[in-house]
């Protein structure tokens, strides 16, 4: 019996190119795929890759926003690098570090628990600083005065130094009687390099964000936070409103930023201005 046995494919030149741009492509996908896990996102091994603040993923934004509770830890952290001892008022001090500290409750009467930060920064605009933060000690003494007002009064801060900018925030916390918890939230950006204060268009350009885009952010964000209260004003709740057409959502009359190694914090208070915990914030 004869067996004929199939004759063996014989690829052309054509078709051999076109798996060798096939497997090439796919090798690349492979490639990309592994550069976005590991350098975009914290990998399975816990490695987590420098910030760079701008250019942040809508998750990455959302944990920052989610854990700005988390940040006011009552200390100063600093760059590895940032010199400072020529700038101190007291060289064995830190820049930034806590002037009062008091806990304390008596039933019906109060609960305090305060950290006052104290700037430690030889110089005229740092001294007016300091000056604006005593009102947060202030407070002390009428709270602690108080009777069967049942006030809550607390105070905390964190700063930062990095690319030679001290970064100083700080969250009080005010509940008295019936009136609306209020929430005021300062904030305070030196240039250590030449001791003056700066702005949030400086610190835009230092960090290289177009302002015209985070500006457009900025519109966007609060208009949402704006369609969100008037949703809760239609159930009937009684909740603050943003005014878009005011000029303080512009970036040179927005005053209050913290700024960080890995992230911009934009913060509109409106505790600051009133009985209100209300407040926006935008992260870059």
């Amino acid at each position: 019996m004869k067996v004929t046995l199939p004759e063996e494919k014989v690829f052309n030149k054509k078709q051999i190119a076109i798996y060798i741009t096939i497997i090439v492509i796919c090798i690349i996908s492979i490639i990309i795929a592994f550069y976005v896990q590991f350098y975009a996102r914290i990998d399975i091994f816990g490695v987590e890759p420098e910030s760079q603040i701008g250019k942040k993923t809508v998750e990455q934004i959302e944990e920052l926003q989610a854990g700005f509770d988390q940040i006011f830890t009552n200390n100063i952290y600093v760059e590895e690098g940032e010199r400072q001892d020529n700038k101190k008022i007291e060289t064995e001090k830190p820049l930034v570090y806590t002037k009062t500290q008091k806990k304390e409750n008596k039933i019906n009467d109060y609960d305090i628990d305060v950290h006052i930060p104290y700037i430690n920064i030889d110089g005229k605009i740092v001294e007016k600083y300091n000056k604006e933060i005593e009102a947060f000690e202030s407070k002390i003494n009428s709270v602690l005065n108080s009777k069967n007002n049942n006030s809550i009064y607390t105070v905390e801060y964190v700063s930062n130094v990095q690319n030679g900018i001290l970064s100083l925030i700080i969250r009080s916390n005010l509940k008295e009687r019936n009136n609306a918890q209020r929430v005021i939230l300062k904030t305070y950006n030196y240039d250590l390099r030449n001791n003056k204060e700066i702005s949030l268009e400086e610190v835009l350009r230092i960090e290289e964000i177009e302002q015209t885009e985070l500006q457009q952010k900025i519109k966007n964000e609060i208009s949402t936070e704006q369609k969100k209260v008037e949703d809760l004003k239609n159930l009937g709740y009684k909740i603050y409103s943003r005014d878009l057409s005011s000029s303080k959502y512009d970036i040179k009359n927005s005053k209050e930023f913290y700024v960080t190694s890995d992230a911009l914090y934009i913060i509109y208070a409106y505790g600051n201005e009133t009985f209100t915990n209300e407040m926006d914030l935008i992260v870059i």
